[in-house]
């Protein structure tokens, strides 16, 4: 078992409210409708290639586009399509969706068939399947797996962190399916010619970094790497660092430096989707909070909504004041449960009053704290400052606004309340706009 090689600077001891770690998973069954929006992933969205009254399987492909950057999406449930509409989704954007009546009978479609294994057709197969990032990004798998012919990838890092606070389900993956995620492992490093991998995982995991070491104590090119517990480890240039020692330069790419990071459950979900052939229709989720009665790992038909979730899970036994999609440092908070789940979810959190207590925002006291938890080195108080005096290009050129990963760590050690990462999402979407009026 290999021990951390460095550890990034920032960062905050989080509360790790891990209250699901000994929850096996839960399958949940089909709900009577699903809704599955076209952008479940970074790039272009998908147009829907199915309309209203289209009668659709388990696994057939419901949209998709053909840019580089993108991932087609695939109906989870058979039945038939009673609308294709722009829904108001978390964040203010309406994204056309597809909803589905289901008929319960999950037929699957016919053209479901394992891939073939050679290097050219499985990665355009692994495209096919929908597969992202499924620690959160949501970035298209098959891109990673191609990178430019210039860059020599040497390291596989597996991402099995999981720092937010509350989220298990990637744990739980460990500890349900640690030889999919080794078997994915090693197609990825065949796929992409690597000759090594690693695997990271926080030491408040001491159950998984043993599984998973003796899954491969007799495959030398892959070893398991404890990392120091600390908020954001599972961050890709903090996780790179903490395993390789390398750095990720600013502005830069992993495969920049020789590595390609995924994240394990990516890895299992290869590994099946290699022997059956079906895409990425479901997802496993943490259902937590201190609203929830049952606090539960549960998987869940991707465009299932939230509301029949947390009622498979025994609903809430007080009213929740804020439901998140993901953990609670930087998850999106959703102001409807007809909402759904997408594949970037891998959690849902039920808040009560106590867990959401705003204090009041006063004044900024220059403490530095910010500066010091801040894990890229930036100093979030001069981009607050900026944003609140519409400095937007400053906040770009003279702070470097774009290194920013949003992890929220400035925010929680603030003792003035400042909502920091707030105004910083909202500098940068400021930026967009001038960018754009630039063009």
């Amino acid at each position: 078992m290999g021990k951390a090689m460095k550890a990034f600077r920032g960062g905050i001891a989080a509360p790790h409210n891990k209250h699901t770690e000994n929850c096996a998973t839960e399958a949940m069954g089909v709900p009577a409708r699903i809704i599955i929006p076209m952008v479940q992933h970074i790039g272009a969205p998908c147009a829907p290639l199915v309309q209203k009254g289209d009668r659709v399987t388990v696994g057939q492909k419901i949209g998709d586009n053909d840019a580089f950057i993108s991932s087609p999406i695939h109906a989870s449930a058979s039945g038939t399509v009673a609308d294709v509409r722009p829904i108001l989704y978390a964040g203010g954007v309406e994204v056309v969706s597809v909803e589905i009546e289901t008929d319960g009978a999950q037929e699957t479609c016919p053209d479901i068939r394992p891939p073939a294994t050679d290097r050219e057709s499985l990665i355009k197969a692994i495209r096919e399947s929908g597969i992202v990032g499924l620690g959160g990004a949501g970035f298209p798998t098959a891109v990673k797996l191609s990178p430019p012919a210039d860059k020599k990838i040497d390291i596989l890092v597996l991402n099995g962190a999981e720092c937010e606070p509350y989220i298990t389900s990637d744990y739980r993956e460990m500890m349900e399916n640690p030889g999919g995620i080794i078997e994915g492992a090693r197609i990825i490093m065949e796929l992409a010619k690597i000759p090594r991998a690693l695997i990271g995982i926080e030491a408040n995991k001491p159950e998984a970094i043993r599984l998973l070491t003796d899954t491969v104590k007799d495959d030398p090119a892959i070893d398991v790497v404890t990392l120091r517990t600390r908020y954001p480890q599972g961050g890709e240039k903090q996780l790179i660092y903490a395993t390789t020692g390398r750095r990720v330069p600013a502005g830069g790419l992993p495969s920049d430096i020789g590595v390609l990071v995924q994240n394990t459950t990516t890895a299992s979900f290869i590994a099946g989707f290699v022997k059956t052939g079906m895409p990425l229709i479901k997802k496993k989720v943490t259902v937590d909070g201190s609203a929830m009665a049952t606090p539960k790992n549960v998987e869940v038909l991707i465009g299932t909504p939230l509301k029949d979730v947390f009622e498979f899970c025994g609903g809430f036994r007080e009213e929740p004041v804020k439901i998140i999609m993901g953990g609670p440092m930087m998850g999106v908070a959703q102001f409807s449960l007809d909402n759904t789940v997408i594949k970037q979810t891998n959690a849902l959190l039920a808040l009560g009053a106590r867990e959401v207590a705003l204090k009041p925002e006063i004044v900024c006291i220059k403490c530095g704290r910010c500066v010091s938890a801040c894990p890229m080195g930036l100093l979030p108080l001069y981009l607050n400052a900026c944003m609140e005096r519409g400095l937007f290009e400053r906040m770009a050129d003279d702070y470097h606004v774009s290194d920013c990963i949003e992890c929220g760590c400035c925010s929680y050690v603030c003792p003035s309340a400042r909502r920091l990462v707030q105004s910083i999402r909202y500098g940068k979407a400021e930026l967009r706009k001038l960018a754009a009026k630039k063009k």
